[in-house]
């Protein structure tokens, strides 16, 4: 479908061209005529196939083509409002928002963790018409009355499974409680999963919505070419190193189950000379988007993650993703491929598999409902790694301590995962040391006496029980 048979408004239509869209994706030639039309929507479609965009057209067109309310003035009265679950997510929202309304009269404005406070807060109370936000930041200036959700026309809630996945389901129930009613307004809900949960959701807050589903027997983009690995652990990184080389690509996304993996493969693929940086759920907020930047505009070739980049993120001509270690859950392997093939552009996803990782390669490929093709790899394909000089081992040691210390906790990061489903793998902490326990509670004071006297609470009596021994 091309978009100039929509009857979008003209600034709509500009932008459109102007970000270079052509023809709609499956989901937005589903989704549009509908929301055009002004129904409410509810939308899951597979991950990079253009979502976004939908929900940014149908929203930009109703306001459009709607007068614009009085406000008070120091207080922010968005008349659109996007809720998405993690910080990249409301970045990605903003950037596709002021790339697509370039040429409409509206700001767009997001609010999230991790950046000044006091600075978004002056910002929102200046005024927007675009409000893009996490839950907690969202609710967080609406109780100080720094915004109003009384002007609200448009709601949308992206990436709607992962909200309960992330513990967010009571923060947004309390944001679309002082929404105006569903039927004064229009919404669009999507996630990648339409379960019972999410579905109850558009019962609640959303006015009888047209459900979009597209291609739900298809869990992986249709052109990523998947390819697997079986390799021992001590040969997992030669592999890894063979694979860069053969591969090529300039923006390649590797991805590990923890923080400290993330960590220790940066230090060896920088060792290695492969410009590498990595991005985990504890890295400082600004230097977390200035890596996303370098990365986006090709300027850091190699980027190593925790699954805190497996949604959201649109970067554009990603020509690799490396599966270090196979997630836990299988969701999350369709989220991490995901990253490459977007928009119709071709990509490869690579697993390496070791002797840990095997298990969780049954769950995943009955999830996708495909066998995921092996390949065996050649001795030529290893490529010998740059060991570290002693005087590095030690200085990755002092690294590592300095990092636990600032944590203030006694365990490393093998068991931290930035897992959409939040917390740590407590299965994978090691126990505390002996010395380390508190020490057992005193015995009851009286020694028999204390004896008898819960026996009197027990059944209302001390001294022996009748029958019993004297």
């Amino acid at each position: 479908m091309d978009f100039a048979s929509l009857d979008l408004p003209a600034p709509v239509m500009q932008g459109i061209r102007e970000a270079g869209f052509a023809t709609a994706t499956p989901i937005q030639e589903a989704a549009l005529p509908l929301a055009l039309r002004g129904k409410d929507v509810a939308g899951q479609s597979q991950t990079g196939t253009g979502k976004t965009a939908a929900f940014l057209i149908a929203g930009f067109t109703r306001l459009l083509r709607s007068p614009a309310p009085s406000t008070p003035a120091g207080v922010g009265a968005p008349r659109m409002l996007v809720i998405a679950p993690t910080r990249e997510l409301v970045v990605q929202i903003e950037s596709d928002a002021r790339l697509l309304g370039r040429f409409t009269p509206f700001r767009t404005l997001a609010v999230y963790g991790g950046i000044d406070y006091a600075k978004q807060r002056e910002a929102l109370a200046a005024g927007c018409d675009i409000l893009v936000g996490t839950p907690g930041r969202l609710i967080d200036y609406l109780k100080q009355r720094v915004w109003s959700p009384r002007h609200v026309e448009v709601l949308v809630i992206d990436e709607a499974d992962r909200m309960f996945d992330m513990g967010f389901i009571a923060d947004l129930r309390f944001i679309l409680r002082r929404l105006p009613p569903h039927d004064k307004r229009q919404s669009f809900l999507f996630s990648a999963t339409l379960s019972f949960r999410v579905l109850e959701l558009t019962w609640e807050f959303m006015n009888n919505p047209s459900q979009i589903t597209i291609m739900p027997q298809q869990k992986t983009a249709e052109r990523v070419e998947q390819m697997l690995y079986h390799v021992g652990r001590d040969e997992k990184f030669p592999l890894l190193l063979g694979l860069l080389k053969r591969e090529g690509g300039d923006r390649i996304l590797i991805f590990t189950n923890t923080r400290e993996e993330a960590r220790r493969l940066e230090d060896r693929l920088t060792r290695n000379r492969y410009d590498t940086r990595a991005l985990t759920g504890d890295v400082d907020q600004k230097r977390r988007l200035k890596i996303l930047n370098d990365f986006k505009e090709g300027r850091l070739p190699v980027l190593v993650a925790t699954d805190v980049a497996s949604r959201g993120l649109h970067i554009e001509a990603v020509s690799h993703v490396v599966n270090w270690d196979l997630p836990q859950d299988a969701e999350d392997y369709v989220h991490r491929i995901g990253r490459t093939a977007r928009a119709g552009a071709g990509g490869k996803a690579l697993s390496l598999v070791d002797e840990a990782s095997a298990l969780y390669l049954e769950p995943i490929e009955k999830f996708i409902g495909q066998k995921i093709p092996v390949e065996w790899a050649d001795d030529d394909l290893f490529v010998a790694e740059i060991k570290p000089t002693a005087e590095e081992r030690r200085r990755f040691a002092e690294e590592r301590r300095a990092r636990l210390e600032a944590r203030g906790g006694r365990f490393g990061d093998r068991g931290r995962r930035d897992h959409p489903r939040g917390g740590p793998d407590r299965r994978r902490h090691e126990p505390p040391h002996r010395a380390d326990r508190p020490p057992a509670p005193p015995p009851p004071p009286g020694g028999a006496a204390g004896q008898g006297r819960r026996r009197r609470r027990r059944g209302g009596r001390g001294g022996p029980r009748p029958g019993g021994p004297t």
